[in-house]
């Protein structure tokens, strides 16, 4: 399941504008992302090609099963790392500008480690 952080800031921008919007087009990560249509619509063949998306006639993007579980997980670190950041006094913002930053570095003991955290603090 190895595959590209651009890929999986991709995959992660379609699952969170689908829970803001309900239906995702290129325009949509465009508009997300601020990245030139050509790079979006380069970076959404390779993801089809890759078995992560689908697009229907109408544009419309959703994720595969792969791409949903990449989607996820990387949404998951992201939040984790940015309640944490927030707990530490970092302003909402820069918590989530930095854990985009971290999400896809992070050691799975270190993201145990910040849940195990995480839980502890908010049973506090």
């Amino acid at each position: 399941m190895a595959i590209h952080q651009s890929a999986e800031d991709y995959l992660e921008s379609i699952l969170v504008l689908q829970k803001r919007l309900g239906q995702v087009r290129s325009i949509d990560i465009v508009n997300e992302l601020g990245y030139s249509k050509p790079s979006i619509s380069i970076a959404m063949k390779k993801l089809r090609e890759s078995g992560h998306v689908c697009m229907a006639e109408d544009g419309t993007l959703t994720l595969t099963d792969s791409g949903m579980a990449i989607a996820s997980q990387v949404y998951q670190r992201h939040t984790a790392i940015t309640r944490l950041f927030q707990l530490m006094g970092v302003s909402e913002e820069t918590a989530a500008e930095d854990a985009c930053k971290m999400e896809h570095s992070l050691s799975d003991e270190t993201y145990r480690c910040i849940l195990a955290f995480l839980e502890k603090a908010e049973d506090h």
